[in-house]
């Protein structure tokens, strides 16, 4: 770390709602945002926003003539930024940075042209601008009207975190001192499900909780697909406003095995985790909220990289997909977002059916995980102010 690095603000839309105070109020119940959802000729598993925030989405969407041509992932997007912004303080005027991604980006946009191209083998006037990556900052600096530097990217599953790191390095930079980073993603379509589904990591599980995150004696896989966006403002010093300061940050990549390889002690993790923590003592770290998908490789790789590093010091570890599934791009400042109410409020959200779970004496510092297919794995480091 060159510098300190404040998180002066966290929004999202997300299965938990639309607003922190929600987000939080639904963290103290144990029950999951999971449903089943018709598509096409199945059912699957979903973790949709509240009826709540759909409203806001489509108050969004008929606010102007051209928001509504917008993919929900650009609208998640921009929702979650205004309310960042207002939250941080920040005006247009302060140029700030963005840098949103996206795994699957506009994916009912594209399902929908793509479907009208093959039956009428010609392609819609809009198909091409609505369904770029690129298309969900540039909207959100459009609306937001700041004139610095606009990023787009796809990491897969580690993609909001990889906004972090770019943000953070631009502020190390000296280029500029302020910047919005994030991630939204709207995958709750026939073609996206049906690809995971093809992957067989989808749940098909009844019971209690549909999404077995961290459970890892289970014997089947149990992946579940959450939809949202969550952004986080960062300003270079310890601001008096701060949620939070970025103690560390880590990255890596494995080599690939095939498409969605990951070692069985996910040696990237290891990697990540480490550069992260950097000189600080292991034993201050009080909590991991881990990646966990869900799938039985994923959720035991990760938790034996960590006991490869703590030994039998394991910090207390959490993971939030068993409750909103699985946003992809988005997954990893959800989990950030996690990890801020925990400092701020001082109390752990454990996962409610693993038995004699680790709770923390305090909550001081916090280290956060996201991994992508094929091994692109983030870790940051979190402290209370």
């Amino acid at each position: 770390m060159q510098n300190i690095i404040s998180i002066t603000a966290v929004s999202s839309i997300s299965p938990l709602g639309k607003s922190l105070d929600e987000a939080w109020e639904s963290y103290q119940n144990n029950k999951h945002c999971i449903s089943e959802k018709s598509f096409q000729e199945t059912d699957a598993l979903v973790a949709e926003i509240p009826s709540e925030a759909k409203q806001e989405i489509e108050i969004l969407r008929q606010s102007d003539q051209k928001y509504k041509s917008l993919d929900d992932t650009v609208l998640y997007a921009i929702y979650a930024s205004r309310q960042a912004i207002k939250q941080s303080g920040w005006n247009t005027s302060d140029n700030f940075g963005i840098n949103i991604g996206s795994s699957r980006g506009a994916t009912t946009l594209f399902e929908s042209y793509h479907k009208s191209f093959l039956k009428n083998n010609k392609a819609k006037t809009l198909s091409s601008p609505t369904t770029t990556l690129g298309n969900i900052a540039s909207w959100v600096a459009h609306d937001l009207q700041t004139q610095g530097p606009e990023i787009s990217h796809s990491i897969t599953c580690s993609t909001a975190l990889h906004s972090m790191l770019n943000g953070i390095a631009w502020i190390n930079s000296g280029m500029c001192n302020k910047f919005l980073v994030g991630g939204s993603e709207a995958p709750l379509t026939p073609f996206t499900i049906a690809q995971m589904q093809a992957l067989k990591i989808y749940s098909k599980q009844d019971g209690d909780y549909p999404c077995k995150a961290l459970d890892l004696t289970k014997k089947q896989n149990t992946m579940v697909l959450g939809e949202g966006a969550s952004m986080v403002c960062l300003e270079e010093g310890e601001k008096e406003n701060a949620l939070a300061l970025v103690k560390g940050y880590g990255y890596a990549t494995e080599i690939l095995e095939h498409n969605i390889s990951i070692s069985s002690d996910a040696q990237c993790f290891q990697r990540s985790i480490k550069m992260a923590l950097g000189d600080i003592p292991l034993k201050n770290i009080d909590v991991i909220v881990m990646h966990a998908p869900g799938t039985i490789k994923g959720d035991l790789s990760e938790f034996r990289a960590i006991e490869a590093i703590f030994k039998d010091d394991l910090p207390a570890v959490t993971s939030n997909k068993w409750k909103i599934g699985h946003t992809f791009g988005a997954s990893g400042t959800l989990s950030l977002e996690l990890a801020i109410l925990m400092l701020n409020h001082q109390k752990f959200i454990g996962v409610p059916y693993l038995k004699n779970q680790k709770q923390p004496e305090k909550i001081k510092n916090v280290l956060v995980n996201a991994v992508g297919f094929g091994g692109n794995a983030v870790s940051i480091l979190l402290s209370k102010k």
